[in-house]
């Protein structure tokens, strides 16, 4: 069981690595940090309904800078 969960991740995180250019995924991430500041400033004003959203966006923006990095590193390799 655990397996398939992992595999379906890797397969999304494929996906979206592939799908989408370096300068696509680096506004993506600005988008989602400003997302998390407000969510942030949403939570300590006591307006946030869901406060699980935090955690979806620090794992997703987590996932971006991977994609972003791991194309930085194919570059790298393909230089030498």
């Amino acid at each position: 069981m655990a397996d398939s969960k992992t595999t379906k991740k890797k397969t999304v995180a494929v996906k979206a690595q592939t799908v989408k250019t370096v300068e696509q995924l680096i506004t993506e991430l600005a988008e989602k940090k400003q997302d998390m500041l407000d969510s942030r400033k949403s939570l300590i004003a006591g307006e946030m309904v869901n406060p699980r959203a935090i955690r979806t966006l620090r794992k997703d923006i987590a996932r971006l800078l991977t994609a972003i990095r791991e194309d930085e590193i194919k570059s790298q390799k393909g230089n030498k």
